[in-house]
């Protein structure tokens, strides 16, 4: 770990700042020379998003495109995109942060630029990292907190007035949440050999009232669901720089195995970036498998569930032979089970007799 961590986030500030900057210089520059203004980029379209199976995740391949303001269905993207640079270098320069929901809100109320709703506003912001090949993060915008960690880890803070500040993760007992603050933090020091992502909080919140940190010396991520990109950065981290194993811990169902493949394998929507994907992450369940082996309750696939579970098949991410036979179990028996599901057999069962047969079997 650097021994001046909240230098570090100073020059990361200072390189966003200059490439915002480097932008705005460059539409300045075009329109003193009396061109129409225009922005070179990758394409973002859908034939230019290839699986590398090298890095085991999505990536934008080499064409580019030209967003021109001479193009008449170019200038509300161009204008929307120049508005949100700016926007990005205030916040950057402010040292401040923003939440997606609040850049659409002061687009609207302070220079009236027009977005049809979050969804474009939200797409303008990505055409930004791709063009400067910088994350949103790096531009101080965030999505909103929803999801947690908790564990024997500590970070010391790098956020304005708190620089130089630690916390270890077990001082707040509910986890604690996600956000810029700890996003841009730096990891000091910790005791997990391990990291154990759960989809889900009220499963989160089980194994923290069950010491599951301590028992498996892990340190406890909730995802709140599809996991938000800093979280997923996070796990990352942990598993790059700390060499911890990740495991996923996810309902049994479609939806929760594609929660685990984005944490592996990074998802299309952010082919753009190389640090959100954890290739060596492991998903330990719930499997079709476990539902037979456990006996647990379930419910039937829908048609949209199974629908969802032949893409599955044919996506370049689950060629693993575990993947596969595990989507061949869930199509056969045509049923889904919750992690809570495990609760037929006591509270601690999944403490007590799950996790440790399933983290000794990977």
């Amino acid at each position: 770990m650097s021994e001046t961590p909240h230098k570090d986030a100073d020059k990361r500030r200072e390189i966003t700042e200059a490439s915002l900057k480097q932008l705005g210089n460059l539409i300045y520059e075009q329109i003193q020379n009396r061109e129409f203004p225009w922005i070179m980029m990758q394409s973002r379209s859908t034939d230019n998003i290839i699986y590398d199976p090298e890095l085991r995740q999505y990536i934008l391949g080499s064409r580019t495109t030209r967003r021109h303001a001479r193009n008449i269905r170019h200038i509300r993207p161009f204008t929307q995109m120049v508005w949100t640079a700016w926007f990005a270098r205030e916040l950057v320069s402010m040292r401040k942060t923003s939440t997606l929901r609040e850049v659409y809100y002061s687009a609207r109320g302070q220079q009236d630029i027009e977005f049809s709703g979050q969804p474009e506003s939200d797409n303008i912001i990505i055409d930004l990292e791709v063009a400067l090949n910088r994350p949103r993060e790096d531009f101080g915008i965030f999505p909103e907190e929803r999801s947690a960690i908790f564990g024997d880890l500590t970070i010391e803070y790098t956020v304005p007035g708190y620089e130089g500040r630690r916390m270890n993760l077990t001082d707040h007992p509910d986890g604690v949440m996600v956000g810029p603050a700890v996003t841009s933090s730096e990891f000091v020091e910790t005791s997990a050999d391990k990291v154990l992502v759960i989809e889900k909080g009220a499963m989160f919140n089980r194994l923290i009232e069950e010491k599951a940190h301590e028992r498996f010396n892990a340190i406890l991520v909730h995802t709140a669901g599809q996991s938000p990109r800093s979280t997923r950065k996070i796990i990352r981290r942990l598993n790059q720089q700390w060499g911890l194993p990740i495991y996923i811990f996810t309902d049994g169902d479609p939806w929760g195995i594609h929660i685990a493949m984005v944490i592996i394998s990074g998802s299309a929507n952010a082919a753009h970036l190389r640090d959100l994907a954890t290739p060596e992450a492991k998903w330990i369940g719930v499997w079709g498998t476990d539902i037979i082996d456990y006996k647990l309750p379930t419910e039937n696939l829908t048609e949209h569930d199974s629908k969802r579970l032949r893409e599955l098949k044919t996506d370049p991410r689950y060629t693993g032979e575990i993947w596969q036979r595990e989507i061949d179990i869930f199509m056969k028996i045509g049923k889904k089970a919750e992690l809570e599901a495990f609760s037929r057999y006591g509270l601690t069962y999944i403490v007590d007799e799950y996790l440790p047969a399933k983290l000794e079997s990977v």
